[in-house]
């Protein structure tokens, strides 16, 4: 099957290429500069302004921290181009011609006081066509913001309602990592095994970020809580760019003394063109060694380590002026020794992830001779993992820590072909505008496995054990899955005050043998002539795949638990067979939003914001005993519910942007997640099912983050992050729950982050570099990550393993 695809991939982009070559038209591009000139006859550079090309087609783009901007793929004809920035604008007329590179200047002057404002749906004013919530993390945010990890999910929690919790995965609106969508270009990027996103790209070809909560376009199915999509930035087409950073390692220091090396990320990236205004090749590479401390642990024996190798490829292709081709191909092996290193598991107790992967995208857009537009995608990626164990010693449970080699051994084998057709129509005309569209989509997943479980045994105050856990042999399973889905959408744009969302989307998953249906609505309401106030709101039916791990249950180890008396001898046991008693069904949410945006004054944004959602036939596990004979019965009974309160403003002046938002939110269900027993790093320990607070339940939320345009041109960008800390669960030394779940705390999560950045002119002509720093946790908040939370220890309550402030270098070299 690889085989076959990889040839018809290669086949594909021969093709595409020869079709490119002899191709007699193509587009054109436009390149320019957003400048100002200061009273004294200075030129200042305006960065983030925002451009709208107007002509043949209308077309949005921003420009970067340099006040630079390109435009790709722009049809032949005369246009209008037009450069906003506060307070300031600039209008000029340009011819583009096919195979062209138009150059143009802006120069931005001040708006007359009483000029009159249009409200358009740029970044920085309020979106009069959207009716889903969207957020959007954009370039100069990625550029600039800080960023300890520089990986795209250290920008998420830039948007308010999504937190890393406290296992370090993100959680998006009140939703697991393995409920939320995962995308990027718009292909698929989950683990089909677990669910959770499997592929990493190197920051620096991205372009954006954005976190769709409630995505009512019925292109988006697949998951039950909310969808981040990466898109990458296009190619050069006209001219070679290249920039380095990251080439001087960080120094490990312990006690005022340097021990090594803490990381060492060094990135390159070029993009040139391969055929001038058609063919355009973009290159990233990235290699990563880090090691991340736990400061409670002796020092021989704190760090984690993470080593892994990222390279993106992508060519961008104008086959003529009425098709484009994007084709990228992606590998990102790595290797994570000591995965859940804490206070009470020391490295010798923790196991290796070790996890490989690759995936290959080709997608092809048509636009039709009266406009229409014809997207095809098709996608293939390989996902394998192992997990493997530091000692082959018994794995005990400690009151106070964790002896002996992991328990759970697995090798994973995934792979996962995705193709997809959209059909968009061009706006037609009954009674108000319709911008029609219609897809379908079929993927197909398989999971071969193979997973081992090594005896566990129990300890409590006294040191003998209190009950032992034994396993049946290894067990290998192979697991396919065929997904079909296809969907209808009508944005209607009843009149300039009043748009519509409506779709509806079908689904089937070969693991339910069930056709789900899911109709959604939106709308967008102007409640004011102007368009300065707006009411959003809308409601849907989402439906989740299921990942293979769930009908791959029944074949793993079975596991039988023996209860031992105070010297160490025989009392019971209870043998466990793994059953899935009343077969499978999709999990699904309703989701419901209504919201009000306003610019209460020129370039201040306020957003007030209700969000709800409802999520059944969530997959559950407990144990059920009846004597010796008991079952881990895994069943779709789940439930959980989300509510989020949300204000937010942002307010531009300048140069400069300011964020702030306050979330007040609610995140409940059942506990008994199938991945925290048969994920990455299971627990061994499974009692029976309840419902509470979820683990990463953080009810009240404030952040702020801004990008501040300072004096002798530098960039200074501050987050600030508060929120309730997230919950936990008491127990005692047989490892069992003492009252309900989850009702104790962290303390508050309190972390101020800091990056500053200046560009310096290099003695290249148009050449410079950017050199800075970034603190992390300014002042210095003990944030713990670890709690003591055995009733029966001396240290009960107790909080450990804090991160520091901890300083970064930045010199980026940009060619």
């Amino acid at each position: 099957m690889t085989q076959i695809l990889a040839k018809l991939v290669v086949i594909g982009l021969l093709d595409v290429l020869a079709v490119a070559q002899n191709a007699q038209q193509a587009t054109g591009s436009v390149q320019g500069v957003v400048i100002t000139i200061d009273p004294d006859g200075g030129r200042s550079v305006v960065p983030g302004a925002k451009i709208s090309l107007d002509g043949p087609k209308h077309i949005d783009a921003e420009a970067d921290a340099e006040g630079k901007f390109t435009i790709s793929r722009v049809a032949p004809g005369s246009y209008g181009i037009t450069a906003k920035a506060p307070g300031m604008t600039a209008t000029q007329n340009l011819v583009v011609a096919a195979g062209n590179v138009s150059e143009v200047a802006l120069e931005v002057k001040v708006e007359a006081v009483n000029e009159s404002i249009t409200v358009t749906g740029t970044a920085n004013q309020v979106d009069t066509k959207e009716a889903s919530g969207t957020n959007t993390v954009g370039e100069s945010a990625v550029r600039n913001m800080p960023n300890r990890d520089e990986r795209i999910d250290g920008l998420l929690p830039l948007v308010p309602g999504v937190v890393r919790g406290p296992n370090g995965r993100i959680n998006m609106k009140g939703a697991r990592a393995t409920q939320n969508g995962s995308l990027v270009n718009s292909a698929d990027v989950t683990d089909p095994a677990t669910g959770a996103t499997a592929i990493n790209i190197p920051i620096d070809v991205v372009s954006s970020v954005k976190v769709l909560s409630t995505p009512y376009d019925p292109e988006y199915g697949k998951f039950t809580g909310a969808v981040s999509n990466v898109e990458t930035r296009p190619g050069e087409f006209n001219k070679f760019r290249v920039s380095a950073q990251n080439f001087v390692p960080h120094l490990r220091r312990l006690d005022g003394s340097i021990m090594g090396i803490a990381a060492a990320t060094p990135r390159i990236t070029f993009s040139a063109p391969i055929l001038k205004n058609r063919i355009a090749f973009t290159q990233s590479v990235e290699y990563r060694y880090e090691r991340d401390s736990v400061n409670s642990l002796p020092v021989s024996q704190r760090d984690t380590r993470r080593e892994s190798f990222e390279s993106y490829t992508q060519v961008d292709m104008n086959i003529s002026q009425k098709q484009t081709a994007t084709a990228s191909f992606t590998i990102f092996p790595q290797k994570l020794d000591f995965l859940g290193l804490n206070t009470f598991t020391p490295q010798a107790s923790t196991p290796d992830l070790h996890e490989r992967g690759f995936q290959a995208y080709l997608q092809h857009r048509y636009i039709t001779g009266s406009g229409d537009l014809l997207t095809s995608q098709v996608s293939f990626r390989k996902f394998d993992a192992d997990v493997s164990a530091n000692s082959n010693d018994a794995y005990q449970l400690l009151v106070e820590s964790t002896a002996g080699g992991f328990f759970n051994l697995q090798n994973r084998e995934t792979l996962r072909t995705e193709w997809e057709e959209i059909f968009r129509v061009h706006p037609l005309h009954f009674h108000g505008s319709h911008e029609l569209q219609a897809g379908t989509e079929f993927a197909h997943s398989s999971y071969d496995g193979r997973q081992e479980f090594r005896p566990v045994e129990i300890f409590g105050l006294a040191g003998v054990p209190l009950e032992r856990i034994q396993f049946g042999p290894t067990s290998s399973f192979s697991i396919h899955q065929n997904e079909t889905a296809w969907f209808v959408g009508d944005k209607w744009t009843v009149s300039n005050r009043l748009t519509f969302d409506l779709g509806l989307r079908f689904d089937r998953d070969s693991i339910t043998n069930s056709v789900n249906t899911a109709p959604r609505a939106g709308f967008v309401l102007a409640l004011t002539k102007d368009g300065k106030t707006l009411l959003k709101g809308g409601a849907g039916l989402f439906y989740d795949r299921v990942p293979l791990n769930i009908p791959a249950f029944p074949n793993l180890p079975a596991r039988t638990v023996v209860a031992l008396d105070t010297l160490g001898g025989f009392l019971s046991s209870t043998a466990y067979s793994n059953v899935i008693p009343n077969g499978l069904q999709n999990p699904r949410s309703e989701v419901w939003n209504l919201e009000v945006d306003r610019e209460v004054v020129r370039n201040f944004l306020v957003r007030v914001g209700y969000q709800q959602r409802n999520t059944v036939h969530e997959f559950v596990l407990t144990p059920v005993a009846s004597g010796p004979v008991g079952i881990l019965s895994l069943t779709n009974s789940g439930s959980e519910f989300y509510r989020e309160l949300q204000v937010t403003g942002r307010y531009q002046i300048g140069h400069s942007t300011l964020n702030a938002s306050y979330v007040h939110s609610k995140a409940f269900g059942d506990l008994n997640d199938f991945n925290q027993f048969f994920g990455n790093d299971p627990q061994v320990v499974i009692q029976p099912n309840q419902r509470g607070r979820l683990n990463f339940d953080a009810p009240n939320r404030v952040l702020a983050w801004g990008e501040i345009a300072a004096p002798w041109k530098l960039t200074v960008a501050p987050v600030l992050d508060i929120h309730t800390g997230f919950p936990y669960s008491t127990i005692n030394q047989f490892h069992d729950f003492v009252g309900p779940r989850n009702q104790l705390r962290f303390p508050r999560f309190v972390s101020t982050d800091l990056q500053v950045l200046r560009e310096i002119r290099l003695p290249i002509k148009d050449k410079h570099a950017r050199v800075g720093f970034g603190v992390y946790n300014v002042f210095n908040r003990f944030n713990p990550r670890d709690v003591q939370s055995d009733l029966d220890s001396f240290r009960f309550g107790e909080f450990f393993n804090g991160v520091g402030r901890t300083f970064h270098g930045k010199f980026i070299l940009e060619l």
